[in-house]
């Protein structure tokens, strides 16, 4: 299954909640949600009968989307999270969360995760200063992420530090020094992503 190169804006329009997959431009007016929040299409505007089978998969779709997750990735990370200790729900967020992706993200080193995804896959980044090219690396609490010396991208990731207000309560950044570090495991309500994961573990559960 190939990624989806459509345009980025649909997915958003089709979930019916904002994904931020193109970075600044979902905090403007030019976001695609703000003029049209209903679904695209011919019959976006009509009325969807709603199932519980439904619920759950458009709650598994936006999860996935978010995240920027082919299914068969997806999939993969939820069995992996069903064979750990705790809620499987949670443990999916938790996994998700820890990609080193969307910890170069979260760090406000880029404006998207598609961008972060990026980035990481030119290797511009260092993990404890190993050069990591692996988006789904698994980051773990004392992890060090730092810009790469000498990255192309230096004017990129400064850009993007520029427009962060905020950091994930479990990382630490230094945007001066671009770097970050991981603190912790990022407990549930640390996790803003819209979802209810209860939904997903119902879907893949029967």
């Amino acid at each position: 299954m190939a990624r989806d190169l459509g345009p980025k804006c649909r997915l958003c329009r089709r979930e019916g909640v904002k994904l931020f997959l193109k970075g600044e431009r979902c905090l403007t007016e030019k976001c695609a949600l703000e003029r049209r929040s209903y679904p695209p299409g011919e019959h976006g505007r009509g009325r969807i009968k709603q199932s519980q089978y439904l619920l759950q998969l458009r709650e598994k779709q936006k999860v996935r989307r978010y995240y920027g997750l082919l299914e068969k990735q997806f999939r993969t990370t939820y069995e992996k999270a069903s064979r750990r200790t705790g809620p499987t729900g949670e443990n999916l967020l938790r996994m998700l969360e820890t990609r080193l992706d969307n910890v170069v993200y979260r760090l406000g080193f880029a404006s998207s995760r598609a961008q972060a995804r990026q980035l990481v896959r030119h290797g511009h980044f260092q993990v404890n200063g190993r050069r990591v090219n692996i988006p789904s690396y698994a980051v773990r609490p004392d992890d060090v992420i730092t810009l790469r010396a000498g990255s192309g991208a230096e004017s990129l990731v400064r850009d993007a530090t520029d427009l962060t207000a905020s950091v994930a309560p479990w990382l630490q950044a230094d945007h001066d020094g671009l770097s970050g570090k991981v603190l912790k495991w990022p407990a549930r309500d640390e996790i803003d992503t819209p979802v209810q994961e209860s939904l997903i573990v119902e879907l893949y559960s029967k």
